[in-house]
């Protein structure tokens, strides 16, 4: 199994930037993709950004503002947010996905982005 354990959320004001990162433990041999998945207050849990090898898929909702990087060498993936706006106010979870389908999950950072 793989785990996931993740740092960096905060408060901010809008315009800031924080960076978020989660590194992976376990078997981390088997993951074959990572991203970051936000759920905010009365809302369903979305994705912002999932990276497969070469490709990240990002929420058009952050494109241009937010970037996910990986560094495999240390089975850590960060995601670099800036010119945040309130709402982008959420719990941000890390995600990785293992050869099986399956499917691990972060205990969540949160993001708080005041107006």
């Amino acid at each position: 199994q793989v785990q996931l354990v993740e740092s960096g959320g905060g408060l901010v004001q809008a315009g800031g930037s924080l960076r978020l990162s989660c590194t992976a433990s376990g078997r981390t041999f088997s993951i074959y993709a990572m991203g970051w998945y936000r759920q905010a207050p009365g809302k369903e849990r979305e994705l912002v950004a999932l990276n497969r090898g070469d490709y990240t898929n990002y929420a058009d909702s952050v494109k241009g503002r937010f970037t996910l990087s990986r560094a495999n060498a240390e089975n850590t993936v960060y995601l670099q947010m800036n010119s945040l706006k309130p709402e982008d106010t959420a719990i941000y979870y890390c995600n990785a996905v293992s050869y099986g389908a399956n499917v691990a999950w972060g205990q969540g950072t949160p993001v708080t982005v005041s107006s």
